[in-house]
């Protein structure tokens, strides 16, 4: 029996290769009678014979020998390998490396576990994988680096290998991590025309404030600290200095690890301004639609941000005649002895292009059709950057995804065709809440709900509501579908029972309780216009206890303590903001009518509410707020008072009470009324110490509005007023705004309530 070569390593392969070589004299090419392979336990003997060049019926010889064992290691997966000739018979004999079958954390407290596990996968290491030494030795690594991410220098790694049955093996990480390393201090050298304050101030790392413990501002991080040198060279170039330069970034950690010190050199240079904007290249014969979107002007410093805009602005428009791959450059023409810059924007807007395919990854819940539905570029057209833009709006806006990008991709060979590839990270539409709610108005209640913003990924909405709250309880099913029609009309329906109790006070135990159902449409007419229409059935019922309103005793004295009506629907909303949760700029407009068109109660009831956004800086937005509403009986008869508006606390006017301003029962209680103003302003700022993020805001404020009953004229100098600052937090449970406000207008009576609070609430 021969033996070629002899047992192997992977970590001599090259030298046993050697010998191999050096065997071949030993043995004479023959021709293979059979194959064997010995050893194997989880891998497939298909993998190896594969693998190898040697097959029955052909000349064995050492080269041959040599390639198998190479190509058998480079499988990854066999720590021994022998070849072994007995009578003609080529004998592969293998080791298998051991399986992953488990990997554990020990002392993670910094990281869930699926964050680590990601990592781990990234470089090869897997349940399920073999195992390999110099493989856990890039794992510790790259736990290691996500350490360092979150700057703790200290922590420190052990791997356990733990044997099982079957050749596998359980690897535990042990982790120390120790405390994080905190910003001892960044100094900012070679800087003149702007304090150093000024510019740590645009940084969102720093040494530390009352908030870092949420911020984590004062943990070093190299992204954070080459996105606040990017900040850095972005103010310096907006306000004319082009040669400014960061000339070095020294980052020091002290010996124990604990302190971190940030020394940034720059070079400022001088403030240039702008003499002159001009044109050059091919603009297709567009020259004067392109002038429009100049954001540069002649005459004021040179502003790195303005040129970038404008440099948008082109590339965009190209794309909207269909030039993907159009190509604007400015070009600064800088004259150092006048400090001043001529500005020549060059274009070439290239080859015009249509869209060959639209692919989708990353839904894999969420149905293609769903997104498909939302696109306005089509497959087969020409590229329409416009159109692009507003897809990738449309799909944002499902609030299905956490992320939305979309990249546009070559066609080989086709160089008038491109591919748009569409890539989304989906996040739970799910929810399912049992829980307690509290505010300053409600007090406790106890809420359930379950809620499916996306069913079985076909973009429906389904919701199960049930609350307890002291004044207002709701039990309420509802379905929407946003594309009942594929032309995009949804149909909604909701079955509902409520009952709420007017705020008084001097309690009571009478309510108003509301059962129905309606069924309503909504009619796409433009990009941003919906128009809704419906119906429904409803029934309300005034029930007796004490000190029950005059109003509501003469109302079912007249037209009986149950009431129902036929209300008819007809509303149209606008919403073109950038976000829903959070807007930074765009308008938001909804109208709606309610008309009682049988039944016990007629009646006609009309709601406007118009917000705008105007957005000062990136840190900064403007805010404004305006709700109209006014209510009349029809038929000689008067407005149901169960159907009036009510104004006061979060929502409306804070300050003041929830729903206690406008006319007063006799018997004590705020009713409301049928005609409402309300007008709220607001400047929204960062929060101190949170740097950008835009969850945790802070916001100063002012309210105007009141009601007015039926019978009463709309008085503006009856108009209660008030400002105040707030808190917004977006928070695991909803929008939570916590508001300070002072009346600034107030009459005798009137119920004051400087501190509230409330979940979910929007002004």
């Amino acid at each position: 029996m021969n033996i070629f070569p002899s047992r192997l390593s992977p970590t001599i392969l090259a030298v046993a290769t050697l010998f191999a070589a050096g065997q071949a004299a030993a043995i004479a090419p023959f021709t293979i009678r059979d194959i064997r392979i010995e050893g194997l336990q989880r891998v497939e003997p298909g993998t190896v014979f594969a693998s190898i060049p040697l097959r029955v019926g052909e000349t064995y010889d050492d080269d041959k020998a040599s390639a198998a064992i190479r190509a058998l290691y480079a499988l990854g997966v066999f720590k021994d390998v022998r070849i072994e000739v007995v009578d003609d018979v080529v004998v592969v004999a293998v080791e298998e490396r051991p399986t992953v079958a488990g990997v554990e954390f020990s002392g993670v407290r910094e990281f869930d576990k699926e964050v680590l596990m990601k990592s781990l996968r990234e470089v090869g290491l897997a349940e399920g994988r073999p195992y390999d030494k110099a493989l856990i030795d890039r794992a510790t690594q790259e736990l290691k680096r996500q350490y360092i991410n979150r700057s703790l220098y200290g922590a420190e790694i052990q791997t356990t290998v733990t044997p099982i049955e079957r050749n596998r093996v359980n690897l535990t990480f042990t982790v120390t991590e120790g405390s994080p390393a905190r910003i001892k201090e960044i100094r900012i050298v070679g800087n003149q025309a702007f304090s150093e304050s000024t510019l740590r101030g645009l940084f969102e790392l720093d040494t530390g404030n009352w908030l870092s413990w949420y911020t984590k501002s004062d943990r070093y991080s190299r992204t954070k600290l080459n996105g606040d040198l990017e900040t850095l060279k972005s103010y310096y170039l907006s306000r004319g200095y082009i040669d400014f330069r960061i000339d070095s970034t020294q980052v020091a950690i002290s010996p124990d690890k604990q302190e971190v010190s940030i020394i940034i050199n720059i070079t400022e240079g001088e403030p240039y301004i702008v003499s002159e904007v001009d044109l050059a290249g091919n603009y297709l014969n567009r020259e004067d639609e392109f002038k429009q979107l100049i954001t540069v002007k002649a005459g004021q410093p040179y502003n790195a941000n303005d040129v970038a805009e404008t440099t948008k602005a082109f590339t965009d428009r190209f794309g909207d005649f269909g030039f993907a791959f159009a190509r604007v450059e400015a070009r600064p023409e800088i004259d150092r002895a006048r400090r001043v810059v001529r500005l020549v924007f060059a274009a070439d807007p290239s080859r015009r292009v249509y869209v060959r395919r639209i692919n989708i990854n990353g839904n894999d819940r969420t149905r293609d059709e769903v997104i498909r539905r939302e696109f306005r570029q089509y497959e087969a057209a020409w590229y329409d950057g416009r159109k692009i833009r507003l897809s990738r709006d449309r799909v944002d806006r499902l609030g299905y995804f956490t992320e939305v990008n979309i990249e546009t991709a070559d066609v080989p060979g086709a160089p008038d065709q491109v591919d748009l590839n569409l890539t989304v990270a989906e996040k739970p539409t799910s929810s399912l809440q049992v829980g307690a709610g509290f505010s300053s108005a409600e007090r406790l209640s106890l809420n359930f709900s379950f809620k499916q913003e996306n069913a079985f990924g076909t973009g429906q909405y389904l919701a199960v509501e049930l609350n307890t709250s002291k004044f207002n309880r709701v039990l309420v099913l509802s379905s929407v579908d946003p594309y009942f029609t594929a032309d995009g009309i949804s149909r909604s329906f909701d079955i509902y029972h409520r009952s709420s109790k007017p705020y008084n006070d001097y309690g009571g135990n009478y309510e108003l309780i509301t059962e129905g159902g309606s069924l309503r449409f909504g009619v796409p007419f433009t990009e941003n216009d919906t128009v809704f229409f419906g119906g429904g059935i409803e029934r309300t019922r005034i029930k007796t206890g004490t000190n029950i309103p005059a109003e509501y005793l003469a109302y079912a004295e007249q037209f009986g303590y149950t009431s129902n009506t036929v209300p008819l629907t007809v509303g149209w909303a606008r919403d073109d903001r950038d976000s829903a949760l959070a807007p930074n700029r765009g308008r938001y407009q909804r109208f709606n009518t309610e008309w009682g068109v049988g039944g016990d109660a007629r009646f006609i009831k009309l709601n406007y509410q118009f917000q705008q956004f105007v957005p000062l800086s990136r840190q900064y937005t403007l805010a404004f707020n305006s709700e109209f509403g006014w209510g009349k009986g029809l038929n000689g008869r008067p407005f149901p008072v169960f159907k009036n508006f009510y104004s006061g606390g979060l929502g409306s006017v804070r300050g003041f009470e929830q729903s206690t301003l406008g006319p007063r029962s006799i018997t004590g209680t705020y009713a409301g009324g049928p005609k409402k103003i309300t007008l709220n302003g607001e400047l929204v700022a960062p929060f101190p110490g949170a740097g950008n993020d835009k969850t945790l805001r802070l916001f100063a404020f002012t309210d105007v509005g009141t009601v007015w009953g039926e019978s009463e004229k709309v008085d503006l100098s009856q108009m209660r007023a008030s400002a105040g600052v707030g808190i917004s937090w977006i928070s695991p449970v909803g929008p939570l705004r916590l508001a300070w406000a002072t009346p600034v207008r107030k009459f005798a009576g009137d119920k004051i309530q400087k501190l509230q609070f409330q979940i979910g609430t929007s002004f």
